[in-house]
């Protein structure tokens, strides 16, 4: 079990005869000690746990789930079922591919922008939990449309497309109505389709080991250029965009009247795309949201 989903998805099946102690029993799995609060309800044990988890380990794995969300954090779900299904994975790459796709980049990607948003990521700190409030470094796309578009399987399924700055169109399926709204038609609330930061993407290959950080090389045009940018760390960035226009699992954001955002929750992945590479190197905001 490489990560925190893992473990939770080979324990969404477990039956307790004590509804917290779906969350109490784990706490040896994962090597956390909280406090035992029988009476707390299973929400809230589930909670705690999975706040933990994210905040010793960073493993923002436990935050791809499908249904409906707790009341201690949208981010979370209601109930450890919710792991059961097995998540989206990035499609791998091969090393040719990889190549391929770096040089097929050379002539579109615009070095000092790559660079400038590979700084903007490796200096987003990790995810953490205050006050029941998730800081969530990610990538966000502001949503400009949700558009009912059929019923599916059953009447109780309603599918939307989505769009969004820099993305292809994804849908999603809920059992939920939606607001639905375009730019004719903006919604009052702010919607966005994010992508959590995951740092294990911006892991330096053995070349790289001995450097400290991107702030040991100059930028191009920089104060202070000493020389070109090191060309083994462009090709590490390059790689970087390349996995950045993979498919990805995105959340569903709404803003609230008090600026913080919750998690829509819904029945399938939201799977997302980049448009181009304008989308990448030119248009990705980088930020961390606070979610309730």
């Amino acid at each position: 079990m490489i990560n925190a989903r893992k473990k939770l998805q080979w324990a969404s099946t477990r039956v307790t005869t004590v509804e917290e102690d779906i969350a109490y029993s784990l706490f040896g799995i994962f090597g956390i000690q909280l406090p035992i609060m029988y009476g707390e309800k299973k929400q809230k044990a589930l909670g705690r746990l999975l706040q933990e988890i994210i905040a010793v380990s960073g493993d923002i794995t436990a935050l791809d789930w499908v249904g409906q969300s707790s009341e201690f954090n949208s981010c979370l779900p209601a109930d450890i079922t919710s792991y059961d299904t097995s998540s989206y994975t990035l499609p791998s790459i091969s090393e040719d591919e990889m190549q391929r796709l770096v040089s097929s980049l050379q002539d579109t990607v615009v070095v000092e922008l790559a660079l400038k948003l590979y700084s903007s990521l490796e200096c987003l700190s990790a995810p953490r939990f205050a006050h029941r409030r998730l800081h969530l470094p990610c990538i966000a796309f502001p949503v400009t449309e949700i558009r009912w578009r059929s019923i599916e399987h059953t009447e109780t399924y309603f599918t939307y497309e989505v769009k969004a700055d820099g993305l292809h169109d994804p849908k999603i399926t809920t059992e939920d109505r939606l607001l639905q709204f375009s730019r004719g038609r903006p919604a009052r609330q702010s919607f966005l389709l994010v992508r959590p930061w995951d740092r294990r993407l911006l892991k330096l290959p053995d070349y790289a080991e001995d450097t400290e950080s991107m702030d040991d090389f100059a930028l191009p045009g920089s104060p202070g250029e000493q020389g070109p940018v090191d060309s083994e760390l462009t090709e590490h960035v390059m790689r970087l965009i390349v996995r950045l226009r993979q498919p990805f699992s995105a959340f569903l954001l709404v803003q609230q009247r008090s600026g913080e955002y919750k998690r829509i929750a819904l029945d399938r992945d939201i799977i997302a795309q980049v448009k181009d590479v304008d989308s990448v190197d030119g248009m990705m905001d980088v930020r961390t949201l606070e979610i309730l």
